[in-house]
């Protein structure tokens, strides 16, 4: 399979799963601010986990941009990716929907979770198939960040139990850190297409 084939699907896959959570996102009832006063919970996740799809889709981009070929371990590690990413709408509606409940909000967290395992699987295979002196693993060197945020969302899956406030402030820092993509590969396919 050619790279962009995976990479078009996958972009399927993801304008899907932000339809679908924009669908999420009811009419008020009643024309005054006041009444979009309680969807704010809503719109607060929706807002959240759009920018999360967004980072997932800048970093996936340039991780095959970075990749290659493309292999069956690539495409199965790309679908467990796709799988725990598909399931946003559904954590994001119902921590929304329940005011950021504990058990709503760690199961959130949990699905956050297991989206960066997804991700970190998907990057090591296209690494291995890269191979480990190649300049993509080079590139990705220690990956701090792609550490620390496992970790991260696991603490706030257990806090979620404690204060589900300090979750969701995790939840945001994890983002805010990876609001900027991953400029070591940006930098690397800079430097292959001017080769």
């Amino acid at each position: 399979m050619e790279k962009n084939r995976l990479e078009a699907f996958s972009d399927g896959v993801l304008a899907i799963i932000i339809t679908i959570m924009v669908l999420d996102l009811k009419v008020p009832h009643g024309a005054g601010l006041d009444a979009l006063k309680p969807l704010l919970p809503v719109f607060f996740t929706y807002v959240l986990s759009f920018i999360y799809l967004g980072i997932y889709w800048n970093n996936h981009h340039h991780l095959l941009k970075a990749a290659r070929k493309v292999n069956g371990a690539m495409m199965w590690a790309n679908l467990h990716l796709l799988f725990w990413l598909s399931l946003f709408p559904f954590t994001t509606g119902w921590m929304g929907e329940n005011h950021f409940q504990p058990v709503p909000t760690a199961v959130y967290g949990a699905v956050l979770l297991l989206a960066a395992l997804a991700y970190y699987i998907l990057q090591s295979v296209i690494v291995a198939s890269e191979g480990s002196g190649s300049k993509l693993a080079k590139s990705i060197g220690r990956d701090l960040k792609g550490k620390l945020s496992p970790v991260l969302y696991a603490a706030a899956v257990v806090l979620a139990f404690v204060s589900p406030f300090i979750s969701n402030c995790i939840y945001a820092f994890v983002a805010l850190m990876w609001l900027v993509p991953d400029r070591r590969i940006e930098r690397l396919i800079r430097e292959e297409e001017k080769e």
